[in-house]
């Protein structure tokens, strides 16, 4: 079993120095998602369709041009007869037609409400800027999360491998002891014990650093097998910076600013819908050319040929359309209403998310202080016990309750440390401020 669990270490260990690794901070990490993301990428996508959509040339402001020409022939036999009884008979008289013809329309008021479509289209442009924010705002948190999740896992590891080479120098002492007579096999296999055991923890932590070096590789879209050394320093804001923020409340989150825009969005809709009472007018034009040629010997003509301008303005106007336009009007108003009720629920929730986020961000500070101290506190102890220890004065029992006592407030700093990292992170998405404070 134990050369079972030395193989696993070692592979679990090494495997990940085997190539030199880049060091990562979480503003690279950020880069990186930024970059490759692809998420962000079909968003950046929709965005510029949205784009496309609010350009003037997609909401009717210019004319519509049109170019047209016809080109056929037409051969018939004709027969004939004269009142005076004069008759006769023309086999495959043929006849030519060309004709070309150039028109313009230019609506000057329209029904469809083209003024209100087109400031739709650009509401419609700037909600999805905003909605792509949001889902940048999303993975970044998600980056943080899993980030500091590796960070963690990292240290975590180092703190076990710590562990373990005390349990180890303590089994080896043990050994030791045993050749000279000043211990017990009982002795040596509480050692051997606790060796393991350690080693199963760090086993289990590596496992778990490999899975979720793998999550973060994912979300920046690089190699899977790419490693990195997480930067472990962290920083935290102010007092005053996170009171700052807080102050500012919601106003600058961006799920509320979306809400917003679909309040505007709806408002148009009902502009739109009013304008369907109202006529088309329009100006027309026309230029056309057209060609003739017949061989009957006996037509008024053989050869025509005409040309010309045309001009004038036509009107269209839907007195009534079975009822459409009016639950389209009725329609256009409880829609508008629903928005102004979802931004009046939207705006309770987040103010409670964003005083449960701050709250519990300083609780996690507090804890975090509580930690350090408490981490120094068992420094001071163990330290005390190992040399008790070598001199005898302590008990197998009692210097491993220290150590895990030790081992225990050294993963709850840790722990402590980059939970209230995160939970500053989601404090600031709920503010509305994670990408300008990051990015």
């Amino acid at each position: 079993m134990k050369k079972i669990l030395n193989i696993l270490l070692i592979l679990f260990l090494i495997a990940p120095n085997v190539i030199a690794q880049e060091e990562l901070t979480i503003s690279s990490a950020i880069k990186k998602t930024l970059e490759n993301n692809l998420d962000i990428e079909v968003s950046e996508n929709f965005k510029r369709i949205a784009k496309n959509n609010s350009s003037i040339l997609n909401n009717n402001y210019l004319p519509n041009i049109q170019l047209g020409s016809e080109i056929n022939t037409n051969i018939q036999s004709i027969e004939i007869e004269t009142p005076s009884g004069i008759s006769g008979t023309l086999d495959d008289t043929q006849t030519d037609n060309s004709s070309a013809v150039l028109s313009i329309d230019y609506n000057i008021i329209d029904a469809s409400g083209r003024k209100y479509n087109y400031k739709k289209s650009k509401e419609l442009y700037s909600k999805s800027n905003l909605e792509v924010q949001e889902i940048i705002e999303n993975t970044i948190l998600q980056l943080f999360t899993v980030f500091f999740e590796v960070g963690r896992l990292s240290e975590e590891k180092e703190i076990l491998k710590n562990s373990l080479d005390i349990s180890k120098r303590r089994y080896e002492r043990r050994l030791l002891e045993f050749e000279y007579g000043q211990t017990n096999n009982l002795e040596i296999l509480n050692a051997e014990v606790d060796v393991n055991s350690d080693s199963i923890n760090l086993l289990n932590t590596s496992k778990k650093l490999f899975n979720a070096r793998s999550d973060l590789n994912l979300i920046m879209n690089v190699d899977l097998e790419s490693e990195f050394n997480i930067n472990t320093n962290i920083d935290f804001l102010s007092q005053q910076e996170i009171d700052n923020i807080f102050s500012y409340d919601i106003t600058k989150n961006t799920r509320l600013l979306i809400v917003e825009k679909d309040i505007a969005i709806s408002n148009l809709d009902k502009k739109i819908a009013k304008s369907s009472y109202l006529p088309t007018i329009g100006l027309i034009g026309s230029y056309g050319w057209n060609e003739s040629i017949n061989d009957n010997p006996y037509a008024f003509y053989n050869k025509s040929i005409s040309d010309g301008f045309s001009a004038g303005i036509n009107m269209r106007w839907d007195i009534f359309r079975g009822g459409k336009k009016i639950i389209a009007n009725k329609n256009a108003k409880i829609n508008l209403e629903n928005s102004e009720l979802t931004k009046k629920k939207t705006v309770l929730e987040l103010k409670k998310e964003l005083r449960n986020a701050y709250q519990t961000h300083l609780n996690n500070l507090y804890i975090l202080e509580v930690q350090r101290k408490n981490l120094n506190t068992n420094k001071n102890n163990f330290d005390r016990n190992i040399e008790r220890y070598k001199i005898g004065q302590v008990s197998s029992i009692e210097f491993r309750r220290a150590q895990l006592n030790l081992l225990n407030a050294e993963l709850s700093k840790n722990s402590s440390k980059y939970q209230a990292k995160i939970s500053e992170a989601y404090f600031l998405k709920i503010s509305g401020e994670i990408i300008s404070k990051f990015k």
